[in-house]
């Protein structure tokens, strides 16, 4: 645990099966004061009408999406100026990464972008106890992130990396880079 920190909000993304909760809980407990705000919650408090994001997904879908975040950004803002360092993770792909930094207005913001190889998602999948590929290939999605998102923050290729060690690397560089 660290005293006398300096304080910001470390937004995580990467593709299903990155290691985004893990890294996320494990920066989280680094503070003195860490919270550890998981996106997908914010979808899972929808008890009906949900509609789920598919490689097809309605307007519905996006616009539940976009609420998600944006309940996201409030909730670490929140947090941020109550005194705490806040670990926001979620999945955020595409132009909606950049669209999530401008909902968090509290400063700095450390962008961490999880990108480990297509292989160790794999693995990673099938030795995990939840599931979250189905409809949605791990290609589709690692290709959206790549292709599609832009490159803002740190990208970090986590393939051979524990968890442990990627908290390491952001940690380190937490307060000299990776900020936008």
């Amino acid at each position: 645990m660290v005293t006398g920190e300096k304080r910001g909000i470390f937004l995580i993304t990467g593709v299903m099966a990155s290691g985004k909760s893990t890294v996320a809980q494990l920066l989280a407990e680094k503070f003195e004061k860490g919270v550890h705000v998981r996106g997908d919650i914010f979808r899972r408090m929808i008890v009906s009408g949900r509609e789920e994001m598919l490689p097809d997904s309605n307007e519905e879908a996006i616009r539940q999406l976009r609420l998600r975040y944006q309940i996201a950004a409030q909730t670490a803002d929140a947090y941020f100026e109550a005194g705490f360092n806040v670990v926001l993770q979620d999945v955020i792909l595409g132009p909606m990464l950049q669209e999530i930094v401008e909902l968090i207005r509290s400063r700095p913001l450390h962008v961490i972008v999880l990108t480990p190889s297509q292989e160790a998602v794999a693995n990673r999948e099938a030795a995990r106890p939840k599931k979250g590929y189905g409809l949605w290939t791990i290609a589709e999605l690692d290709r959206q992130l790549r292709e599609e998102t832009p490159k803002l923050g740190m990208w970090l290729d986590t393939t051979a990396d524990s968890a442990a060690e990627t908290v390491e690397q952001i940690w380190q560089s937490a307060w000299t880079n990776a900020r936008v």
